[in-house]
């Protein structure tokens, strides 16, 4: 169960730092158009590439012990350098502005969802190289146990932001919501890095 538990909470500190694929995907609730379609197909790739990396990177990180030393402490660093990045988005502050546009097509919101999900390099640096390689401290069953905890903060993150972006969509308008949920994802990071090492 704790595997599970350090998964989810591992997973939802990644996917929930703000960027252009969560602004897109509330924008997409906000407006309800294709809103549900947007979310399945983020919570796919994402469940996709975790997989790859809990079962590839995984699996190879805890068959060799030197690496394993390695790649925890390159993960704490990364996480440490993300929290920071968070901490200063939450001082810069921001804001999401709904616009009024047409309304596009399945066709045209799923081209742009799949561009925003697997052209940000940092989708490949948290699902199959971070999370990946901090599954490699687990035991096999328990690996696919925090796997399958980062899938199910991805599915629960991305369903609430399309289901809920009407309800979300006037908080997210004043910068001090914006600084708020950077500055919890950056002290998540943190402590993450932290139990990461000690």
């Amino acid at each position: 169960m704790l595997p599970l538990l350090q998964g989810f909470a591992m997973g939802a500190s990644l996917i929930i730092a703000i960027g252009a694929q969560n602004a897109f995907v509330l924008s997409q609730g906000v407006r309800r158009e294709h809103h549900l379609v947007v979310a399945l197909v983020c919570s796919l790739c994402d469940a996709a590439l975790i997989v790859l990396g809990v079962c590839g990177m995984g699996a190879l990180v805890s068959s060799h012990p030197t690496l394993v030393k390695t790649t925890t402490w390159a993960g704490a660093a990364f996480l440490f350098a993300y929290g920071l990045r968070a901490f200063w988005s939450a001082f810069q502050g921001g804001s999401l502005k709904a616009q009024a546009a047409a309304p596009q097509s399945l066709y045209k919101v799923l081209a742009l969802t799949l561009a925003l999900t697997l052209l940000n390099p940092h989708v490949y640096l948290d699902t199959v190289l971070l999370l990946g390689s901090i599954s490699g401290r687990y035991a096999s069953a328990d690996r696919l146990f925090f796997g399958l905890g980062a899938v199910i903060a991805s599915f629960a993150w991305f369903f609430s932001l399309a289901a809920g972006g009407r309800l979300l969509a006037p908080l997210f308008t004043k910068a001090v919501t914006w600084r708020v949920l950077e500055g919890a994802v950056g002290l998540t990071m943190w402590l993450v890095a932290v139990s990461l090492v000690c």
